[in-house]
């Protein structure tokens, strides 16, 4: 091989390679996007590869090592990327990885075994591909090598990379953008986090210390209060233009539904433990008051027998209901808030046709616990009750959503999703590449059922807290949107609202920014609300 072809083909191997680990992501797809910029990583190789053909010729396992090690790096910089892109926050392998099969079963229309297993067969053979391709580069390189003034060149090039890496990180942060993420931060990021999970220690002081569950309910004279955790409402609902004029019309008829009934809102944001999932460290948070936005510390909690708000309205001779659709397996988590009753998906009462993955519509849910727990035929116990019902239908990927029935009597009944609407509903294709149309049209359902239940169903003296759990995926946001999520508070009980005014809230159901604070801030909030005597 003559000089100047060896310094073709290693120039084109070296290109490529760049390439494969220094793409981005095409937002809001899962498909990535060439980029101009340097692979640290690759550098790194790549030196040592040339170091190692100082000694002569490189061996076959060297060649297979490397090919390898590009070869994962390529994968690896795919999630690294991607991930990001797609929930709006990095990735966590330990904890995510748990959740990664009921994903997959929530985004396929038909989740059969053959479906899975010929994506599977698909995504094989484009690894084995890769493989192939950066293996054949890996072999052009290290023929070219063999070549001195081209591996002093190679070497050179390799150090200046590293250095500028290193030395963009340190002194020049605007010149990041030059090179691509690093997989060995990556791997480096996700094994402290392994360690953490696997090892942290147990004690249950990191924790911190959690709020005073002291004083009465008095404010509340005995009125039911329901706790909706609406999945992901977040503050992109109403910072985003487009999303804001699109809900805008319902947003209206909630506000109306809620005049109509002589109740008042106020409202505010809140910033939320969690981006795009894990909804859980949310609810934990608010009913906790500590701080959850680590998956170990969410752990953590549920090996103690610290207060919530769960707790403290049982203690106050509430009877307290944890209104569970989107659970579909055992949930011995449910033990630590110590409800007296847990419906999950099967203990519903739902006898509908199934939504997608959920299953279980918004309104039907509501409208369940309004006939079992809420309404006149609660039964002998009279108890006031306090109800956590954490939502489904505007969960990712936010079809199949069901139309709303005005009717709610019939939603408790085996035909209410019968109608023509419903069944082309049921059909809806969910669509991941444009998720936004989905999205907005399962807000606006929420906002429809909220509406409908507050002008005719709702307990009349009841305190209605509706807060977004977190923001919705990535995909939805866009790129560097923040954690705040909006939290109502709906009543005729004058005291909690003046309480919650004085201490930030505003009018209305569109809380302007800055948020008051952590989710878990408002704990204590409540908790004086609640007290007042």
């Amino acid at each position: 091989m003559n000089s100047p072809r060896a310094v073709l083909q290693a120039l084109v191997a070296l290109v490529l390679l760049n390439l494969l680990l220094s793409f981005g992501n095409a937002w809001p797809t899962l498909w990535p996007r060439p980029e101009a910029r340097l692979s640290i990583d690759l550098a790194a190789i790549v030196l040592a590869l040339a170091l190692l053909s100082l000694r002569g010729p490189l061996r076959r396992t060297a060649v297979v090592v490397a090919s390898a090690v590009i070869s994962a790096g390529v994968l690896l910089h795919y999630i690294n990327v991607t991930v990001p892109a797609v929930l709006g926050r990095r990735l966590d392998l330990y904890w995510d990885g748990q959740h990664a099969w009921e994903v997959l079963k929530m985004g396929a229309a038909s989740p059969s075994a053959m479906k899975f297993a010929g994506v599977a067969v698909i995504v094989a053979l484009a690894i084995a591909a890769l493989y192939r391709l950066i293996r054949r580069c890996v072999v052009v390189l290290a023929e070219s090598l063999q070549h001195r003034a081209l591996r002093a060149g190679v070497l050179a090039g390799a150090v200046a990379v590293l250095g500028a890496g290193v030395l963009a990180l340190q002194l020049a942060p605007a010149l990041q953008r030059a090179f691509a993420p690093a997989v060995g931060s990556l791997v480096a990021d996700q094994a402290r986090m392994l360690h953490r999970a696997v090892f942290a220690d147990e004690d249950e002081r990191l924790l911190g210390t959690s709020p005073a569950f002291a004083g009465t309910l008095g404010a509340l004279e005995g009125a039911d209060v329901v706790i909706v955790f609406a999945e992901a409402y977040g503050a992109i609902t109403l910072d985003k233009p487009d999303f804001a004029a699109s809900l805008a019309a319902s947003r209206q008829r909630l506000a109306d539904a809620i005049a109509a009934g002589g109740r008042s809102v106020v409202s505010a944001r809140l910033t939320s433990p969690t981006f795009g999932g894990g909804s859980w460290l949310a609810h934990a948070e608010l009913l906790s008051g500590l701080d959850m936005r680590a998956p170990n510390d969410y752990r953590l909690l549920l090996t103690t027998q610290r207060p919530t708000l769960v707790s403290h309205f049982a203690a106050h001779g509430y009877r307290t209901v944890g209104w569970m659709p989107g659970i579909q397996r055992p949930w011995p988590e449910g033990r630590f808030y110590g409800f007296d009753r847990i419906a999950d998906a099967e203990g519903i009462g739902y006898r509908g046709p199934p939504f997608g993955y959920w299953r279980i519509p918004d309104q039907a849910s509501m409208a369940q616990l309004q006939a079992q727990e809420l309404g006149p035929a609660r039964g002998e116990d009279h108890r006031p009750r306090l109800v956590v019902f954490p939502t489904v239908s505007t969960h990712a990927p936010f079809r199949p959503l069901a139309p709303y029935v005005a009717d709610w009597s019939a939603v408790l009944g085996t035909d209410a999703y019968d109608s023509p609407d419903a069944v082309a509903a049921r059909e809806a294709a969910v669509s991941w590449d444009d998720p936004v149309p989905a999205y907005l049209a399962a807000m606006r359902y929420q906002f429809d059922w909220l509406a409908g239940w507050l002008s005719s169903h709702a307990p009349a003296d009841a305190v209605v807290i509706v807060v977004g759990d977190h923001q919705p995926m990535g995909t939805v946001t866009g790129p560097g949107a923040d954690w705040d999520v909006p939290m109502h508070v709906i009543t005729r009980n004058e005291a909690v609202l003046a309480h919650l005014l004085n201490r930030g809230f505003r009018p209305g159901l569109a809380p302007e920014p800055p948020a008051l604070g952590p989710m878990r801030t408002l704990t204590l909030q409540l908790l004086d609300a609640f007290g007042q005597d």
